[in-house]
């Protein structure tokens, strides 16, 4: 029995549980959309009751790593998305949804992936503000070129921003205020665990019939994520080490440089070119997440 309650306490198993129940039995996702946000939110909220009050007193010292943040979100990540489906996608529908996904800020999981792995959280939540700051002004430049109008998806990405950063640190200041995020804490782990079981498993069994359906179209598409994620993670990680860069940061650095918000990119993708166009994002989702479930093996095989 205490082997079956560890089990259900592992983040690893419980998100490899959620992509297996995804494909598998697909149906209840269609209820579960509805939790996403507020799985997300409660998430937020319970990952930056750790972050120093000074963060909300002291801007100026954020300045550095929000610029960074951007670098890493435009300067790194879209320039490798935009290059390699350059080079690899043939079908149109697919490299505009690349094309979408190279402009999307940073995923604001990045904060909770940050908890989980034992980064820097300070610095991911300046990178993760510096890169939506900055996509309030790349995101209407890109849309007003490619249709003449960005005013949708501004106010969809202002929402994100209000339920999923602002809303959130606002109630964590006011838990850690009155002392109830120290009773929280122990069991923040199974909370913030079982949230992702949610988002996982909604994502994956919303596509299923896509990933299933067309394995082989897919391909390059896959070959794209598993390399914006895993190949472009070991060079930024690498390259730390070589500047001596300490691990929390350079963990904060991996997380900024490879991923996205694919939320947000497939919604767009599939509000201006349709639902093929969407697939980049979707997959990208998916593997999101089979690599935070390998960078916490990865990183308890290195002590």
């Amino acid at each position: 029995m205490r082997k079956i309650t560890q089990l259900l306490k592992n983040r690893d198993f419980i998100l490899s549980l959620a992509l297996v129940i995804g494909l598998l039995f697909p149906g209840a996702s269609v209820w579960t959309r509805h939790l996403t946000l507020p799985a997300l939110a409660l998430v937020m909220t319970l990952s930056t009751m750790g972050i120093s009050g000074s963060f909300f007193r002291s801007p100026r010292p954020l300045i550095v790593p929000a610029l960074i943040g951007i670098l890493m979100t435009y300067g790194v990540l879209a320039v490798f998305i935009l290059g390699a489906s350059v080079l690899v996608i043939d079908d149109r529908e697919l490299l505009n949804g690349f094309i979408i996904l190279a402009l999307m800020p940073p995923a604001v999981a990045i904060i909770p992936f940050t908890d989980l792995l034992r980064g820097n959280k300070t610095f991911s939540l300046a990178g993760t503000v510096g890169g939506y700051l900055a996509a309030l002004l790349v995101l209407p430049i890109a849309l007003y070129i490619v249709m003449g109008s960005g005013h949708s998806i501004l106010e969809r990405l202002a929402f994100t921003a209000l339920v999923l950063m602002a809303l959130p640190l606002v109630v964590s200041r006011f838990l850690v205020r009155h002392r109830i995020g120290t009773n929280l804490e122990r069991f923040k782990g199974v909370i913030t665990n079982w949230s992702f079981f949610v988002v996982v498993y909604t994502i994956v069994g919303l596509n299923q019939d896509v990933i299933m359906g067309e394995p082989l179209r897919l391909l390059p598409v896959v070959g794209i994520a598993v390399a914006s994620m895993f190949v472009l993670g070991f060079i930024i990680e690498w390259s730390g080490k070589l500047f001596k860069i300490n691990a929390q940061t350079r963990m904060s650095l991996v997380l900024l440089g490879t991923i996205k918000n694919y939320g947000l990119g497939a919604g767009l993708a599939l509000a201006l070119f349709g639902r093929e166009s969407a697939l980049p994002a979707t997959v990208s989702t998916i593997f999101m997440f089979i690599y935070i479930i390998w960078m916490g093996i990865r990183q308890r095989w290195s002590g």
